[in-house]
């Protein structure tokens, strides 16, 4: 099967927060359940550059380079190889109109268009070097924004640890009007990725992101890092056939 979309990520700066179930549970798709790290739930504010976009291998005028904003929150569901571990959306902010609106319409992905900025300033950070990294969007009158600086050089995820737990997801899952679900595949090479210190995020969370949100974002994030990022391949999605009556 031929990828739908290519791009390149990079620089995806994740803060990642425990959240208590309740508040997830109302959003996961039908055919899957929360997936845990270690007995712990996270949600995690990823920002990074969308490079190089290609849909079905075409470029489109002034959309291949851009800025990208999610929540996003974590499930699995059994496939025919084990437990399939992927995202789901709870938000998904670009600086393009068209962007948004076909997500949307065609493919029911939480997309909002926001004017948005970026600090992306990593010379050196391969060698160690302090990088910085952030991500803002204006909404409501105001600009909203999260951040971090690197430290020390991107190293591979070690197995098992929060990072990987974090970083290597290869499905995406996507709840629908009639209450169905779409799957569908995301691969890329597994990230490096560097420790991350001084994190900020500067946000509305109650009125952006929805009350239930409002404690766990507005607290410590409990990890936060930035990995690499790399050339990214999305196949089209299917629909999970229905759960088995009990």
């Amino acid at each position: 099967m031929r990828p739908f979309l290519t791009a390149t990520w990079r620089y995806l700066l994740m803060l990642n927060y425990e959240v208590d179930p309740a508040v997830l549970r109302p959003l996961v798709p039908r055919g899957t359940e929360l997936d845990a790290w270690q007995g712990h739930t996270f949600a995690s504010m990823v920002g990074f550059r969308f490079l190089d976009t290609r849909v079905r291998g075409l470029a489109v005028p002034f959309h291949r380079d851009f800025d990208e904003v999610n929540l996003r929150f974590y499930v699995r569901r059994q496939g025919p190889e084990g437990w399939r571990r992927g995202v789901v959306f709870v938000r998904e902010i670009v600086p393009k109109l068209a962007i948004a609106t076909v997500a949307r319409v065609l493919y029911n992905e939480p997309y909002a268009a926001h004017p948005m900025r970026h600090t992306v300033d990593m010379d050196g950070a391969d060698r160690g070097t302090p990088g910085h990294v952030a991500y803002a969007w204006k909404s409501h009158g105001r600009w909203h924004q999260l951040s971090a600086r690197t430290l020390g050089s991107p190293a591979e995820s070690t197995p098992g640890s929060q990072e990987e737990f974090i970083t290597e997801h290869y499905w995406g899952y996507t709840a629908q009007r009639d209450g169905g679900c779409a799957e569908y595949r995301v691969e890329h090479p597994r990230w490096t990725v560097w420790r991350a210190q001084e994190t900020a995020f500067d946000c509305d969370v109650a009125r952006f992101y929805g009350p239930a949100f409002a404690e766990c974002l507005q607290a410590t994030p409990h990890s936060a890092f930035v990995a690499t990022g790399s050339e990214v391949s999305v196949f089209p999605g299917s629909r999970l056939p229905p759960p088995s009556s009990p």
